[in-house]
C-alpha cells in the first residue's frame, strides 16, 4: 500500500485470524465497521499458514471442520460488513492523537486510524523452532519444509516427520494415505499428543503402513540441488542414512509479541493481560482477545477467542459512541443486516 495511505474505521483488529474473523461479525451486529492488519499475506491466522487441511473438533455445531474451510466459512459469515483488510504488512507504531483516537502505522508506512484497537494476534508474530543441525538451512525449501500447507504436495514421495506433539502425530495420520513411504522420529519413548492420536499412530506402525522410530534423531542431512536423505541417531544403535526426499520437523512454533511488546501494555510471559469483565488492557481503548491474551483461567481455544471478541465489541460500542445505548438483540428475532 501507499505510504500516503490512511484508513479510517470504527475498530482497528490486529490479526486476521479466526477470533479477528469472528470480531468482524460481532462488531457488524452492532453496526461498528471494521479493518483488520495482518503480516500474512491472506486472512486466517495460523490455520490458514500452518494447518489449513487439520480437522478441528471442538467447533459449536461442527462435528469436525478442516481449519481451512473454517476461515472459508468466517469469512462468509463477514461478508455483509464488507472489512477492510490490509494484509501482509506487520502492526508496527501507536500513538495516541489530541481527538483520543489511536495513529497505528504498519512497517510499509500504512496509516491506520480508529478509536478503539482489537489486538488479536494468536501468538503473535512466530517462527518455527528448527532442529540444531548444522546445514538445515541449506535444504530449506529444498526438501525440508517445517510447516504443511498442502498435503498432496508429497504424494507418493518418501517423507521424514519429527516431532512429539499433536502437529506430529495428526499429520503422520493423515499423511499415511499419501506418501509413498513415511517415518516418525521421536527423541523420546512416550509422546506429548492426545492418545487417541498416539494409539492411531502405533496401529499404523504395527501394520507396517508406516517406520515409526522413537528414542531417535535426525541429526544429519545430505543430498545435492535437493535433499536425498537424513542421517538417524538412534538410542543404542550405530548411526544410518535413512533416503528420504522430504524431511519435516514439526517441533511447534517459537512466539515472540514484536513491535505490541512496546505499546505499554501490562505484558505477562509474552502474553497480554487483560480485565475478564471485556479484556481490556491497561491502556484504554485497547483490548487483546484470542491466544494473545491471559488472564486466571485461560485456555487457548478459538471457541473462548470467539466469546471474549463478543463481550469485547460491547464495551468498544461505548467508547465509540459514549452517548448511545447499546441495543442487544437476537439475531434469530433481527438477522443478520449489513451497511
Amino acid at each position: 500500500m501507499s505510504e500516503n495511505k490512511v484508513i479510517e474505521t470504527d475498530i482497528l483488529i490486529i490479526g486476521a485470524g479466526p477470533t479477528g474473523l469472528f470480531t468482524v461479525f460481532e462488531a457488524g451486529l452492532l453496526k461498528l465497521r471494521c479493518h483488520l492488519i495482518d503480516y500474512l499475506p491472506q486472512p486466517g491466522g495460523q490455520l490458514t499458514e500452518i494447518y489449513p487441511k487439520k480437522p478441528i473438533y471442538d467447533i459449536p455445531g461442527f462435528p469436525d471442520v478442516l481449519a481451512g474451510d473454517l476461515i472459508d466459512n468466517l469469512m462468509k459469515q463477514i461478508e455483509p460488513f464488507n472489512p477492510g483488510f490490509t494484509l501482509g504488512e506487520r502492526a508496527e507504531e501507536i500513538e495516541r492523537l489530541e481527538d483520543g483516537r489511536f495513529k497505528l502505522t504498519s512497517h510499509k508506512g500504512t496509516v491506520h486510524i480508529a478509536p478503539v484497537i482489537a489486538i488479536a494476534g494468536g501468538l503473535g508474530c512466530f517462527a518455527p523452532r528448527k532442529p540444531p543441525i548444522a546445514n538445515i538451512a541449506d535444504f530449506e525449501d529444498r526438501g525440508i519444509e517445517y510447516i504443511i500447507r498442502e498435503p498432496e504436495f508429497y504424494r507418493d514421495k518418501k517423507v521424514v516427520i519429527a516431532g512429539g506433539g499433536d502437529s506430529a502425530l495428526d499429520w503422520t495420520i493423515y499423511l499415511a494415505d499419501v506418501a509413498k513411504e513415511l517415518t516418525l522420529v521421536h527423541r523420546r519413548k512416550g509422546f506429548r499428543g492426545a492418545l487417541d492420536s498416539v494409539e492411531k499412530v502405533e496401529q499404523l506402525a504395527e501394520a507396517g503402513r508406516i517406520k515409526l522410530l522413537t528414542e531417535s534423531q535426525v541429526v544429519g542431512l545430505k543430498g545435492e540441488e535437493q535433499l536425498q536423505g537424513v542421517e538417524i541417531k538412534q538410542k543404542g544403535a550405530d548411526n544410518y542414512w535413512l533416503e528420504t526426499e522430504h524431511f519435516v520437523p514439526l517441533f511447534g512454533l517459537s512466539p515472540k509479541l514484536g513491535p505490541i511488546g512496546e505499546w505499554g501494555l501490562n505484558i505477562n510471559r509474552s502474553a497480554v493481560e487483560v480485565d475478564t469483565f471485556d479484556y481490556s488492557t491497561n491502556v484504554p481503548g485497547i483490548f487483546a482477545i484470542g491466544d494473545i491474551n491471559t488472564y486466571p483461567g485461560k485456555l487457548k481455544l478459538i471457541l473462548c477467542g470467539f466469546h471474549e471478541a463478543t463481550l469485547m465489541v460491547q464495551s468498544a460500542f461505548k467508547i465509540i459512541h459514549p452517548e448511545k445505548k447499546v441495543q442487544f438483540k437476537y439475531t434469530t428475532v433481527n438477522g443478520v443486516n449489513g451497511f
